[in-house]
Formats: C-alpha cells, structure tokens, sequence
C-alpha cells in the first residue's frame, strides 16, 4: 500500500490523485496534526528506517517511527541517496499508443523542413563587451521592423572571453545552435573582435547550409555598428518573410522543464504534460527532456525505456557523470529540493524526482544529447544539461524545441527564446499570476486528466500558431550558459 499521500487543498480534500489516478480519499485518514496543501500524510505505520512510498517508489526513509494520519515531511523522512548508481538494462514494452483526434497549428515551413512557431531575428552576441549594442540593434530594427516579422530580439550572456576549454566549447555549441533554430528566420552575430570567441570561429561551428540565413559583424572593426547592425536585420528580415502554413503535432519539437515545483507537481502539472509529450511522439513528432540531477532516484525507470542497449548506455553516462560532477565538487548528490520546494511539500530529491520525470510520459527514449547539442531523432530525446531554470530551459531551445512546456508550483516569470508555456500545478498560483501563468493544471482535480488534455493542447496549438504567451507579453526572454571551468 501506497504509505503517503499528498493534501491536494488545505487541511480536507474530496479526492486525491496518486500516479495520475484517483486515490484513497482524505475521509479514511484521521490526520494528526493540520498539513498544508502539498504536503504528505502517512497512510500506514511506518517503523524507523523503514521506506516511504509515493509514486509507487521508495522516496526515502523514515527518520523515526510515523504513526497514520502523520505529517511526513523534513522532522521524519531522509533521501536515501548517495554516491554514482549501477543500473542494468531491463527494458519495457513499449506503451500502446492511444487513438485520439489528430491537432494542427500554424507553422513556418523552412527549406530543411522543419517547422518553427516563430518567425523572428535572433541577434547573438558572440561575447558579453557587446551585449548592450546586441540589444540597442534589436531595439532600433525591431522598432523599424513592426509587423513585417514576429520579433527582433537579442539574446545576450556575460560570457566569450577569458575562457577556457569546456566553458568556451559550451558558449560556442549553444550559441551556435540557437543560430540553427527554426524559430529565427535570421541571425545575427554580433562580435567584438578581441574576445576568445571570435565571429569566424562560431560561424564555422554553424553548418553551411544554414549560412544563408547568417549575417555577422565585428565591432571594433565597424564605423557605426548599430546602424550595420541595423541594416543587416533589415536585409534578413526582408529574406525570411514567408506566411504559416498548416502542419501537424509530428512538426512540433516540445520542450519539457519544471521550476518552482510543489507536492502536486508530480500529480497534476507534470502527469499532464507527460500526456501531451507521449501525443506528440505518438504524432511522429519531437520532445526533449532534461534537468539531470532531478532525475537521481528515478532514472532506472527511465533506462528501462532505452529503445537500444547503446541508448541505455548513453543514459548511464550522462546521469553517472552528472553524480560523479557533484562527488568531485564535494557536494551531496542529494543537495535538493530548494527552500520553495520544501515549502511547497517536497521532502526529498527521490520525491522530487519521481514527480520530474512523468513529463516525459510513457514514451520510448529514444536519443541521448550532450550539452550544446541539436535534436536528431523522432520521439523522446534525454539532453544533458543540469535543473537550474534558466541554465536548462536555454539547452532546451538550444536543441531545437520550438516551444517549452514549464510548469510550475510556486510560480516564475521566466521566459526564454522560444514560447515558453507556463503550467500551474495547482488553481490558486493561476488566479493569484494570471500574467505568469498561461495553463491552470489545477483543473485536472475537478475536470479529470482527459479533458484538461484536450484543453492544454488546445492552448499549445493556439500559442504555437502565433499566440502570445504571458513571458512573451512581459517580454521575458533571455538564455543562460552553463559555467563549469576557471575564469581567466
């Protein structure tokens, strides 16, 4: 028996989800002490040391005896991890498909045909000296440019300098592919000249097939770099006018990501996303997953959806060196949840993780990326990047996702590249930031996980199509890069 069970509203609840289903209700357990929504309660005794199951899962031990109807949180429950796994391949059947409606969107059909949401000027400084001039380019053509094309739009970062190695190697990947994105009808590269970084040398990690739709410039060697700048835009603008065009969910690549998560992230956000990313590769189409150390605890289950041993071993890697990454810096591999998390009713980095991982629903995995790299199989794609925000929602647009399922239990107004759609865990976050949130999943308590389905991907289709989402009104948009090396 399942031995704790999550409050899904205040202290009582009519019916409480478990795995994705309906659960035990809150009436056959005499609760002990008053547990906020999210929180757990234990269902049966559990002796000192003894497992606690949520999810199905072991999501750690019991620090002391916990009676029934307990409050089971930080006081009396501990992560069991420690140091790299061993894993053995084991793998599954693949899941049954499930017959549903086919869905379209608006799209922007490029010449390789892949298909972007968006049809913007992506302007990419090559080191952080020029980002300021980036975003004075993007200002001024944006401005020039309204209603000729979706957006003109700089992405800036403080790094391309004084780096060394693996950093360089991973500014350079991810910039080079953003410049590949299929949401950028054009690029523009914006140097300094002196930096590591060099224009030449980022240009040549771009393929040459996608050089037509580059344009670069060299600050120090321009007479007025803005106004180059500027007319550049223009030229690629002016290039990349095309009108949308009707394609289906196997031309959509998803991106899948929580931040902020709560104790009904793992119940209804993340669940329902899952569907949605098990209907798009159903569809023939791409979803790519990542946030490696919040899978440390239930990444087995995870492997055993490998589609190949060479898969399964690609997985073993990432997720043994991601452990083995936090062993050298003297870190515990368990150094999560954050202080939202713990407030909002994650105890463990096992519970949290449990709870991650059903974004990627039931699907097959059926390719294994490094950081800085772009998507290059149909289905469900494992990235390597690590679960800050910023750091691994950039890695997802990086790899090419045209749009960015984020949920949420605690809130965040981040926005990133490419449409970022913003999913609340629970009701109260979607009517307390309704210009955060763009996907109330508290639905799927009242409405049932097959029609909040079919509502969310009403919405993904509509803001894949040219709605704006709440980042993008905001105008949130920005990348992070992850720093792993010395700084010169």
């Amino acid at each position: 028996m399942t031995k704790a069970l999550t409050i899904a509203s205040g202290d009582s609840v009519a019916t409480l989800l478990e795995d994705g289903h309906a659960g035990d209700t809150v009436a056959d357990v005499v609760l002990t002490a008053d547990v906020p929504r999210g929180h757990k309660v234990a269902l049966t005794p559990i002796d000192p040391d003894g497992p606690v199951i949520k999810f199905g899962f072991p999501i750690g031990r019991a620090r002391r005896a916990i009676a029934p109807g307990e409050h089971v949180h930080s006081d009396n429950l501990a992560t069991g991890l420690s140091g790299t796994g061993t894993y053995t391949y084991d793998p599954k059947a693949p899941p049954v498909a499930d017959a549903r409606t086919t869905a379209t969107f608006e799209g922007y059909v490029r010449a390789d045909g892949r298909v972007g949401t968006r049809n913007e000027i992506w302007i990419l400084p090559t080191v952080g000296c020029v980002a300021r001039t980036a975003e004075r380019i993007a200002k001024q053509a944006g401005a020039a440019l309204a209603g000729q094309i979706d957006g003109v739009h700089a992405f800036t970062h403080p790094h391309g300098c004084s780096q060394l190695g693996q950093d360089l190697d991973g500014v350079r990947a991810i910039l080079a592919s953003l410049a590949c994105h299929p949401n950028a009808g054009g690029v523009l590269l914006v140097g300094l000249g002196c930096e590591e970084n060099q224009v030449k040398e980022l240009l040549a990690a771009i393929p040459p097939e996608r050089h037509a739709a580059i344009r670069y410039l060299t600050a120090q060697f321009s007479t007025d770099e803005v106004e180059e700048g500027c007319a550049l835009v223009a030229e690629l603008a002016a290039q990349a006018a095309t009108p949308r065009q009707t394609v289906g969910l196997d031309r959509l690549v998803l991106g899948v990501k929580c931040g902020g998560s709560d104790g009904l992230s793992g119940l209804t956000a993340n669940p329902l996303v899952g569907r949605i990313s098990d209907r798009v590769a159903e569809a023939g189409g791409r979803v790519v997953f990542t946030e490696i150390p919040e899978m440390f605890g239930a990444e087995q289950m995870l492997m055993d959806r490998a589609a190949t041993p060479q898969v399964f071993d690609r997985m073993v890697g990432v997720i043994n060196g991601f452990r083995q990454y936090f062993i050298d810096h003297g870190e515990p591999i368990s150094e999560n949840p954050s202080p939202g998390n713990v407030a909002g009713g994650i105890t463990t980095l096992e519970e949290k993780s449990l709870g991650a991982v059903q974004k990627a629903g039931r699907a097959i995995v059926t390719d294994v990326i490094g950081y800085g790299e772009r998507i290059r199989a149909d289905g469900l794609t494992l990235l390597e990047a690590p679960g800050n925000d910023a750091v691994s929602s950039t890695a997802l647009a990086a790899a090419g996702a045209t749009a960015i399922l984020f949920t949420t239990g605690r809130g965040t107004p981040l926005g990133f590249p490419v449409p970022t759609v913003k999913i609340a865990s629970n009701s109260d976050l979607a009517a307390r930031k309704p210009g955060w949130i763009d996907f109330d999943a508290g639905a799927v308590l009242d409405r049932g996980f097959a029609a909040t389905e079919t509502l969310l991907i009403d919405r993904i289709c509509a803001i894949a199509s040219g709605a704006p989402t709440a980042a993008e009104t905001n105008d949130e948009r920005e990348i992070a890069i992850w720093k792993r090396g010395v700084t010169l």
